[in-house]
């Protein structure tokens, strides 16, 4: 039976010793969780561990720990698995570590157990979690169509474990962001044909300099989940009906911005960053613009004295978009309707067999 060294990170804010690391040995299966093993070792090794558990079966979202630098449940993570992230070595040059800690971007109450509240669900409450009822109200129910619980059912599937918000780059540099895990549940309501305020939670959410247009895009959030909502999708899927559905031009310019950033790759073939502040604001003589020039000229003579901005290419555009590039813009611009679905397959019923056959859906990248 292969054996693991468990180190586990302990800290307890009330005793007033900084953090430490506890290594526990372990025999036992490759395939059984990293849950399970903590369990083991704080049953008989050390029963002063504090860890937080419920279903074991990666339901409810209480085991989200960090585990050799990656968040996830400790439940739904094989020891086998564990072992092979990277992590640091022993001196003995041991490759079976599994170093667990507490999640991230979230106070640490003692040990692997954070505090929650003062993070996770305070956000959860700021996007107002439930649905708005349109009147009046039908006799019996709303009748929603298929395609739109299609595309809420991927964010339906959030357990609010935390694990985007553990690994959020974002929250790290601002904490007062909203963040993945209340914005992706933000999304459930929005594309919910029910809710009688969709243009209220998006206005309120672009108005807010650390609601969507916060994110940065980093891709952590997505690769953290465990239940495949991908936060990140659902952010960008805001910022679309909030720009291009609703128009809604927010106070932080984040939709602007995001045109600017189209313009620039049409015109240009690459991006040209140059000219994308300009842009975001409305063109170099705006007069929105002026004052973000003339606030900019300290970072870019910085640039220009280290050589990473050459005024050749801060005033001169080196690149001219292709014929291809222009072509696909034409194509996707032509399209009538903005096709896309959160869920990787839809199911129909097919009228002339007997069971649903699966429908391959375009993927995030594919329906752009």
């Amino acid at each position: 039976m292969p054996e693991y060294t468990l180190r586990i990170r302990r800290y307890d804010p009330q005793s007033g010793e900084a953090a430490h690391w506890d290594d526990h040995q372990v025999e036992m299966e490759g395939h059984v969780s990293v849950l399970e093993a903590i369990l083991r070792v704080k049953n008989e090794q050390d029963g002063s561990i504090g860890i937080r558990c419920s279903c074991r079966a990666a339901i409810c979202g209480s085991c989200g720990v960090r585990i050799n630098g990656k968040p996830g449940l400790a439940c739904n993570t094989h020891l086998e698995d564990a072992a092979k992230r990277p992590t640091k070595k022993t001196a003995t040059g041991e490759d079976t570590v599994i170093e667990v800690e507490p999640m991230g971007n979230m106070p640490v109450i003692r040990d692997l157990i954070v505090d929650m509240d003062a993070v996770h669900w305070k956000k959860i409450q700021r996007v107002t979690p439930w649905l708005i009822n349109k009147e009046p109200i039908p006799e019996r129910e709303y009748i929603v169509p298929h395609e739109n619980m299609v595309d809420v059912t991927q964010t339906m599937a959030c357990i609010q474990c935390g694990a985007c918000v553990s690994d959020c780059l974002s929250m790290e540099v601002d904490p007062l962001f909203v963040g993945p895990a209340a914005l992706a549940k933000s999304y459930r309501f929005v594309g919910d044909p029910r809710d009688a305020e969709q243009y209220e939670r998006l206005h309120d959410l672009s108005e807010d300099e650390h609601g969507i247009y916060d994110c940065t895009h980093c891709f952590n959030c997505v690769d953290a989940c465990p239940k495949d909502v991908a936060p990140m999708d659902q952010i960008m899927r805001l910022r679309r009906v909030a720009g291009s559905d609703q128009k809604i031009e927010d106070r932080n310019n984040g939709q602007r911005h995001e045109k600017a950033f189209v313009k620039n790759i049409e015109r240009n073939g690459l991006l040209h960053e140059a000219d994308l502040l300009t842009d975001s604001y409305g063109g170099k003589f705006h007069p929105r613009a002026m004052p973000e020039l003339l606030g900019s000229l300290p970072v870019a003579a910085k640039g220009m004295t280290r050589g990473k901005m050459p005024l050749k290419g801060a005033l001169l555009h080196p690149h001219k978009a292709s014929p291809e590039v222009k072509q696909i813009f034409k194509q996707v611009e032509s399209r009538p309707d903005r096709y896309e679905l959160n869920l990787y397959v839809v199911g129909y019923e097919d009228e002339e067999e007997s069971s649903a056959t699966p429908a391959a859906t375009p993927t995030e990248s594919e329906s752009a």
